[in-house]
């Protein structure tokens, strides 16, 4: 077996079966992954049109196997590959038809992989069924999981997908049209690749499941649209490939776009209360923003008071301690509560604050000293 790449260069495409290349690279290492293996078409023979013109479907060598039995352990063994150098905050996406998606599911599962979201590529331009025999297959399946069902850390940016979708809550119906046109890499006039992916698809993905920074992997690069969105988002790529002529069309593309510019927010990562850092309320206390023996108030109406203690703790009249939040929920009668958001202080203008507005002074001091 080659020895282990010790130092695995970013922005770069990788030649050679998936298998062996993910075998090499350091484990653990990658945030994200995109996955579009072959599907195992089965084709048969020629597809033609009813006008007898030859459709070009895929009959790639790539794609061909002597059996579902051969296709499972091709399976199992790449996506095991993948679930090594996989960060145990990451996530994996991969698409599939009806040909193979069922049997990657389960081959998922059966490795630990946790599904997240089955989300469905509605194709807003499908082709046709030229035989008339069956429904027009008008969509793929994408699998998105995260790596043990355990796992309780992994990025999926909501906010910027519900802007992305003009406000609303994204669906897991993606209405996005083939990849044609000039988005198409071509040689001679003719695709490179049958199964190119539109450049939509991924901007969702690599959008909603990483952050700038962040290193997206691709085992079935082909021409190179994962390293391109992942390059106009600010993220870092490995792509492993083994078809020198889909390489060399992968790195023109790429290297035809200008790296992103921009900030954390510019590139898609919004801060939110629940992914901002945490901040201990004792942190308060600590930075002398509250002092011992200050009073908090529960809600503008003044509900209930309670006197903060050293260690950062709150201490009811009734003579009861705890937390912010579970002194918080004694006084609002309910099995829970964000403390942040319902404790007052009163400031030296006599204002009454909620507590929040310490806890975000800090962040920013954080952030200031870097």
């Amino acid at each position: 077996m080659p020895a282990e790449i010790d130092q695995m260069l970013l922005d770069h495409i990788y030649e050679g079966d998936c298998r062996e290349v993910l075998a090499r690279l350091p484990e653990r290492s990658v945030d994200l992954i995109f996955a579009d293996p072959p599907y195992n078409l089965q084709l048969r023979g020629e597809l033609r049109r009813p006008d007898h013109s030859l459709v070009d479907a895929v009959d790639d060598a790539w794609d061909q196997f002597g059996s579902f039995t051969a296709y499972d352990a091709f399976t199992r063994e790449w996506l095991s590959a993948c679930q090594r150098v996989l960060k145990d905050t990451g996530t994996i996406w991969v698409i599939g038809s009806y040909h193979n998606i069922y049997r990657v599911g389960a081959t998922l599962q059966d490795l630990g992989f946790w599904v997240l979201n089955d989300v469905v590529w509605v194709k807003s331009n499908p082709m046709p069924n030229f035989r008339g025999v069956r429904f027009t297959n008008a969509h793929e399946t994408l699998l998105w999981c995260k790596k043990r069902q355990a796992q309780k850390h992994y990025t999926f940016n909501y906010h910027a997908m519900k802007r992305l979708n003009d406000d609303k809550q994204m669906r897991s119906d993606w209405e996005i049209p083939l990849c044609t046109g000039a988005e198409r890499v071509e040689v001679n006039g003719a695709k490179l690749h049958t199964t190119q992916k539109p450049e939509a698809l991924l901007y969702r993905v690599i959008l909603a499941s990483s952050n700038p920074g962040d290193i997206v992997l691709d085992p079935f690069f082909g021409t190179g649209t994962t390293g391109a969105v992942a390059r106009r988002l600010g993220r870092h790529f490995i792509g492993i490939e083994r078809e020198p002529a889909y390489i060399e069309g992968a790195r023109r593309r790429i290297n035809a776009i200008p790296a992103a510019i921009g900030d954390d927010e510019t590139l898609g990562r919004i801060t939110t209360r629940r992914s901002a850092p945490r901040v201990a309320f004792a942190r308060v206390v600590e930075r002398g923003l509250l002092l011992p023996g200050d009073r908090l108030f529960f809600g503008r109406e003044r509900a209930r008071a309670a006197t903060v203690l050293a260690d950062g703790s709150l201490r009811l009249d009734d003579g009861r301690i705890g937390s912010i939040h579970q002194i918080g929920a004694v006084a609002a009668g309910l099995p829970a509560c964000n403390g942040w958001e319902h404790w007052y202080y009163q400031n030296e203008c006599g204002e009454l604050l909620v507590i929040n507005t310490l806890r975000e002074q800090i962040r920013a001091a954080d952030i200031a000293r870097g």
